[in-house]
């Protein structure tokens, strides 16, 4: 796309700040492994004093998904997920700078079986994903196993949309607009893999639903996946990558194809699909992206949470 070449533009001293940060972001992906763990776990917990907005945002959300845990048990995951967030820019510039073979050396795979199955029956595949730290490193991973069409949004910084774009671009076919619904049907159509994360909140429009999502009974959702399915021939398959305790790497997990799906009924559908994240998330919540504003839409009368 022409859009996504290099400019004279981006040599604008607005953009300065930008180049250093991904200079540093290079000259971080020649570390070892296990010191890009430490590295961005510490940046992670400095950063706390300066990031207080986002910790409430995190805690809030915290509160209200596990309101059985202690204020004590909050405040740990809390730290934790911004030690996580800290090796996740790290990650960052491992998945735009590092080789495959690199990647492939640590990555573990996990019911592969699901996706060898979709592949052997012709059928388009959504990949229902969701927004784990991992998310940069988590798309290297998945192109490595099954290229495909990522749904992406558009970052402000134009020299930072380029080296995402192309940074995701390492392994993958193409990168659609979140709004370029007929591109992702397109895909589904032609029996391709497509990469669809609903979990992130947008306001509320035509596409989006209110269902439970953990402790929360009325989380505002995209309900897309549901459209998506409808394609023939298609199926959904949960994938997400999760970081491993110490230094072991990563597993890429994809789990069964959702049986019945989808229904006649969206606010269902959606339901069945936040069920699924949350299995995700279960297994490494600590690497959920917690500092998003996920319930910042809220039903007609209600008070915000944040």
């Amino acid at each position: 796309m022409d859009s996504y070449k290099l400019k004279i533009a981006f040599c604008h001293p607005k953009y300065w700040l930008a180049w250093l940060g991904i200079g540093a972001l290079f000259i971080s992906s020649l570390f070892p492994y296990s010191t890009l763990l430490l590295i961005g776990r510490i940046l992670g917990r400095a950063s706390m004093p300066f990031a207080k907005k986002r910790g409430h945002i995190a805690r809030c959300n915290l509160i209200r998904c596990f309101p059985e845990l202690s204020e004590e048990e909050i405040d740990i995951k809390v730290k934790v997920n911004f030690e996580n967030s800290g090796i996740a820019l790290l990650e960052m510039g491992m998945a735009w700078f590092w080789p495959s073979w690199r990647v492939r050396g640590l990555l573990k795979t996990r019911g592969t079986e699901h996706l060898d199955k979709a592949i052997i029956n012709g059928q388009g595949i959504i990949f229902l994903g969701a927004h784990f730290l991992t998310l940069e490193i988590g798309a290297r991973a998945l192109g490595l196993i099954k290229p495909c069409n990522a749904v992406y949004r558009k970052h402000s910084n134009a020299v930072l949309d380029y080296w995402f774009y192309w940074g995701r671009m390492r392994e993958h076919k193409a990168m659609l607009d979140r709004r370029n619904f007929k591109g992702m049907l397109r895909v589904l159509k032609n029996s391709d893999a497509l990469w669809y994360a609903p979990d992130h909140d947008y306001g509320k429009h035509k596409s989006s639903v209110f269902a439970p999502f953990f402790a929360v009974e009325n989380a505002n959702t995209v309900a897309g996946t549901s459209t998506l399915a409808n394609v023939k021939n298609s199926c959904v398959i949960p994938a997400f990558v999760k970081r491993l305790p110490g230094s072991q790497g990563y597993e890429l997990v994809f789990y069964p194809a959702l049986e019945n799906f989808p229904s006649k009924d969206m606010q269902a559908d959606t339901h069945i699909t936040n069920q699924q994240i949350e299995n995700m998330v279960l297994e490494c919540d600590d690497q959920y992206m917690w500092m998003h504003k996920r319930f910042k839409t809220r039903p007609e009368g209600e008070q915000s949470f944040y």
